[in-house]
């Protein structure tokens, strides 16, 4: 088993050693991250997908990326032990150690496991409605479970996948975009504080170091959406239950330069202020890491992404969005050598400083750009 998490001293060495430039790493919660992570999140269940999934994030890793994504549900359970062995192998090779590394994980949809030969009903029943760690009517009809005893068990199957003794960050897996269609706004607060509770215990036990929410709606969409939450009255909630030194310090949701709500889009409030999530986010303390950076390859065709800088389309869209303010890293899906080899590119080169940014989205977000796209 792979002991320990990542460290303030570890994740400060690895950006030493990194090939990466020095500018491409960001300090939050005392810990050095890089500005690209990557994710493991597309492929089919399948070793040769495993061996693709590990190879790349050995290749990331040795390529200056400390951040890495999964989920339970990714490839039913096995996108979990890519990143395992990955993990391992990099130890064993003396390329990285554990403290160097901050790696998340999601629980939330019920998954089988592709390692087992087993239909998806019946691996469920078998192992959660037979044990009773849930009933079937925990079950919503998109598939997703949000009870405490249920996230417990997944956060003890995700240690084991990855075998390690500790996750540096669990997430909630798109909870109310998975349970509002069957439960009720004020009935899901009132088992988000449960669920909220339980990470808290978890923390204490040393198995989890942070936990937050990877979203995809939520954040947003305005207060009038079903799917709304407000990031502000969850961090109280946090703060209520698991005190100021709380561990509800991540969140994740899309962000590109086509779903740039998080940016531009004032659904949030501080303080009755309506702001961005990225500005709600930076108010709370809360890091946020972005998902679909290149919107599962529409984002890499010819024209897709307006030309403000001399980069390659993907390197160009991973460059937007780890220079915008409040964002901690884009995390890139990747499997193929050369695709790695080609979005790795951007560690050799340093993210856009705040003023020209703000001059290229207020160039990108004039009625003239918008006329003439």
């Amino acid at each position: 088993m792979i002991s320990g998490h990542a460290t303030t001293e570890g994740t400060k060495q690895f950006a030493m050693q990194s090939p990466a430039l020095d500018s491409n790493y960001k300090t939050f919660a005392e810990l050095t991250l890089s500005n690209v992570g990557v994710g493991t999140y597309l492929g089919n269940a399948d070793n040769q997908t495993d061996k693709m999934v590990e190879d790349a994030i050995v290749q990331s890793v040795n390529g200056g990326i400390n951040v890495i994504d999964t989920a339970i549900n990714y490839r039913s359970q096995k996108a979990e032990r890519s990143v395992g062995r990955a993990i391992d192998r990099l130890i064993q090779k003396g390329s990285a150690a554990r403290d160097h590394l901050f790696v998340c994980t999601k629980s939330g949809y019920v998954t089988n496991d592709a390692d087992v030969n087993m239909s998806f009903w019946e691996y469920v029943k078998q192992e959660y409605t037979d044990t009773g760690i849930i009933k079937a009517e925990d079950i919503t009809s998109s598939y997703h479970c949000m009870t405490p005893e249920y996230l417990s068990d997944q956060i003890e199957r995700s240690l084991k996948n990855l075998d390690m003794d500790c996750i540096d960050l669990a997430y909630l897996h798109n909870a109310i975009e998975g349970q509002i269609k069957d439960v009720p706004q004020e009935k899901f607060i009132e088992n988000l504080k449960e669920v909220i509770k339980m990470y808290e215990k978890k923390r204490s036990e040393g198995v989890i170091k942070y936990y937050g929410m990877a979203t995809w709606e939520c954040f947003r969409v305005d207060d009038t959406h079903t799917q709304y939450l407000s990031l502000e009255n969850i961090a109280s909630m946090a703060r209520e239950i698991g005190g100021k030194n709380n561990g509800f310090r991540f969140i994740q949701l899309p962000f590109n330069m086509y779903y740039d709500q998080a940016l531009l889009s004032k659904y949030q409030t501080i303080q009755g202020k309506m702001v961005s999530v990225l500005e709600a986010a930076s108010a709370l303390g809360v890091g946020v890491f972005t998902s679909i950076p290149f919107m599962q390859g529409r984002l890499l065709q010819h024209g897709a992404i307006a030309q403000f800088i001399d980069l390659s389309p993907p390197l160009r869209s991973l460059q937007f969005i780890r220079s915008t303010p409040g964002v901690l890293a884009p995390l890139v899906g990747q499997k193929t050598p050369e695709h790695v080899d080609e979005n790795m590119k951007i560690m050799n080169v340093g993210p856009i400083i705040p003023e020209e940014f703000s001059e290229i989205v207020t160039k990108l977000t004039s009625p003239a750009s918008s006329a003439s796209q």
